[in-house]
């Protein structure tokens, strides 16, 4: 074998196209440039992302502001201090000698809060004068601290993260 014998592979290498050189070569005339227009003449250089002078996308539409956290839990919020003034200005009422019960429906009942389908949480701000028993989906430790410092007690609504057993039955022992 010689070095004139040496061929590419067939189809491996295509001829380049050349335009402009008349209509019988199949790119004559305007050369596979369209008609007129900006890119049909010499020279023309436009960005990928100019849009003809109209205001471009990446002005048109707003910058994203923050981000949305999926995992973030928006609670209803109320202070101790807003439920001591609610007990004594009596929208909040004991029963006898037992403690002021409060929870989502007395509060929202009581005008503290709006929404009760959101998990209730107390905050410390305030000062705690009544016992109170307060059921909420969370405390902060100074609300928890002034609630019992004042007689009460602060217990948190638990969601249970398995089926229980109904009332009377005996769980199934695992077998495993």
């Amino acid at each position: 074998m010689k070095i004139h014998d040496l061929h590419p592979a067939p189809g491996s290498v295509a001829k380049k196209t050349r335009v402009g050189r008349g209509i019988a070569a199949g790119k004559g005339k305007t050369a596979g440039r369209g008609t007129k227009g900006q890119r049909a003449r010499a020279g023309a250089s436009i960005p990928a992302w100019f849009e003809g002078g109209q205001t471009p996308i990446h002005v048109r539409i707003p910058k994203l502001r923050g981000f949305r956290n999926i995992n973030d839990i928006e609670y209803e919020v109320v202070n101790v201090g807003a439920i001591s003034a609610a007990v004594e200005a009596g929208r909040l009422a004991a029963e006898g000698a037992a403690p002021v019960t409060v929870n989502a429906d007395t509060l929202k009942e009581a005008g503290l809060v709006r929404r009760d389908r959101l998990p209730l949480k107390i905050l410390g701000h305030g000062e705690v004068s009544a016992k109170l028993f307060v059921l909420a989906d969370a405390f902060t430790k100074s609300a928890r601290e002034k609630i019992e410092a004042a007689g009460g007690t602060a217990q948190v609504i638990e969601i249970p993260s398995e089926p229980t057993a109904a009332l009377g039955i005996e769980p199934a022992a695992d077998n495993g």
